[in-house]
């Protein structure tokens, strides 16, 4: 799809399954300001993901008056290991719609693009074993 003339000046156009970000005009280097604009994966369930995210937020300024409240420690560790499993969950679910939109749209498309999205998703996978 292609963005039509009653949107906003600067609007970026929808990139299709077919559609590689490197075909929408998109430079898809490491600077990631430089990767494309929606929509992802994740954009069908993004007020899901939004919601999730808040929850976490909420979870972490709970953290904060905890320590400002002198709580003790046992009980800030266990909100620290459950913000931390929602933060580990968000990502897993967001590698999974990145695998099911931006990889399987880049093998459908074949090339080396398909190369770059299957290293881009291990170096994601090893990042998230590393945390």
């Amino acid at each position: 799809m292609t963005t039509e003339a009653s949107e906003p000046a600067g609007a970026e156009a929808e990139i299709t399954p077919e559609q590689s970000p490197r075909d929408a005009g998109a430079d898809t280097g490491s600077d990631p300001s430089s990767r494309p604009r929606g929509p992802h994966g994740y954009s069908h369930d993004k007020e899901s993901h939004l919601k999730r995210l808040r929850r976490i937020e909420g979870q972490i300024r709970g953290l904060q008056r905890m320590v400002e409240e002198d709580v003790y420690c046992i009980d800030i560790l266990t909100q620290v290991s459950a913000s931390t499993k929602g933060l580990q969950s968000f990502a897993l679910q967001l590698l999974e719609e990145h695998l099911r939109h931006c990889v399987a749209a880049a093998a459908v498309g074949g090339g080396p693009e398909i190369d770059e999205k299957v290293a881009e998703a291990t170096a994601a996978i090893a990042r998230l074993l590393r945390t």
